[in-house]
């Protein structure tokens, strides 16, 4: 298995502007307080963690992302008083941290298992009030996480893989409203929202998933092997898809959004 860091930041910014706007609806759903304490979990490039720095006023906040690539292009001198970047894992925390008064991940749970025990960590480590905020694709249904998962079960990757198959973490809108709940949150909210965003054509789902879904196969396949698995994957989903130009992509996530008593 390949263990380098297969995150690519050119690659993930292909889709800028259709990646972001989830990240502000999540954004919005925060109730801003003064002087508040903050961490990013899977921060990404960190870019958007800036933004959230600022348009909070925060005391503090804290980025963090298993990535050092996606971190690389943050030198402390060139950062707003109070913002800093960490190379941690969001299973790692909070370690000795501290209590938040938001905890904010903006896709990047998907990438953890067993939402419910980590649901109840994240809440153990917010301060009294403290809010947690978080989004996370629900696409594990579509032909462009589907194919990937059958290939995986396929030879010869599935000796590569060694018996791998990616899990599946994300719940239902509906579990994590009752999560939420069990937790204590009061007035939660949980929104399932579809952007639908237009693509030049069914090949450029391919080039969106090599910036997130596909660095898990990267980086668990020998190169040669990998760029085989690319090859197949692109045969097989540009075969199921709608090959119309413009393509029509529905991009759909999950926002939740809590407050502790």
């Amino acid at each position: 298995m390949r263990t380098s860091d297969t995150w690519n930041p050119a690659q993930y910014d292909k889709f800028q502007r259709e990646r972001e706007q989830p990240f502000f609806d999540l954004a919005a759903m925060v109730h801003p307080r003064t002087g508040m304490r903050v961490v990013d979990l899977g921060c990404g490039t960190g870019r958007l963690s800036r933004m959230l720095h600022e348009r909070l006023n925060a005391r503090e906040t804290i980025g963090i992302d298993r990535s050092p690539n996606m971190l690389s292009d943050h030198p402390s001198e060139s950062l707003p008083p109070g913002l800093r970047f960490e190379v941690d894992t969001i299973e790692s925390f909070p370690g000795p941290r501290g209590t938040f008064d938001l905890i904010f991940s903006n896709a990047a749970l998907h990438w953890v298992e067993d939402h419910d025990s980590l649901l109840a960590r994240l809440t153990s480590a917010l301060a009294p009030g403290g809010q947690l905020a978080f989004q996370v694709p629900s696409s594990h249904d579509d032909a462009s996480h589907t194919v990937a998962a059958e290939l995986s079960a396929v030879a010869p990757y599935r000796d590569a893989l060694d018996g791998w198959r990616r899990p599946q973490p994300v719940m239902t809108p509906e579990a994590y409203a009752r999560v939420f709940y069990r937790l204590g949150f009061t007035d939660p909210r949980v929104h399932l929202i579809v952007y639908p965003h237009v693509l030049e054509g069914p090949e450029a789902v391919i080039e969106w998933m090599k910036g997130t879904l596909l660095t898990d196969y990267a980086k668990r396949l020998p190169p040669d092997l990998f760029e085989a698995f690319l090859r197949d994957y692109r045969a097989r989903l540009v075969e199921r898809m709608d090959r119309s130009r413009p393509f029509f992509f529905p991009f759909k996530r999950i926002l939740c959004w809590g407050q502790r008593a």
